[in-house]
């Protein structure tokens, strides 16, 4: 009766699961491919509004933290890449 129940089991993972890891890793590409130029983008421009102020407290305070805003964005999606790897090498 122990071994009626007997099933095969493998080692791999199913395809459905390798199919949803790869499509992971590519948005998480994709991701990074589009956040590093928007970053760069929104810093320039930052600078550009934090120099072309004329004294206009607003507007380099306005520059000021669009370009903080920008880097921390930007070191979140970083930081981000990171924790996945980390689950992914836990997790195996």
């Amino acid at each position: 009766m122990l071994f009626s129940f007997y099933t095969i089991s493998y080692g791999a993972d199913p395809t459905i699961v390798t199919k949803l890891n790869s499509a992971f890793k590519k948005i998480r590409d994709w991701m990074i491919k589009l956040a590093t130029p928007a970053a760069a983008v929104s810093v320039g421009i930052g600078i550009f509004i934090t120099k072309f102020g004329f004294g206009d407290d607003d507007k380099i305070l306005k520059g000021k933290r669009l370009i903080r805003t920008a880097l921390y964005s930007y070191g979140f999606i970083l930081a981000i890449e990171l924790i996945l790897k980390a689950i992914e090498s836990l997790v195996g």
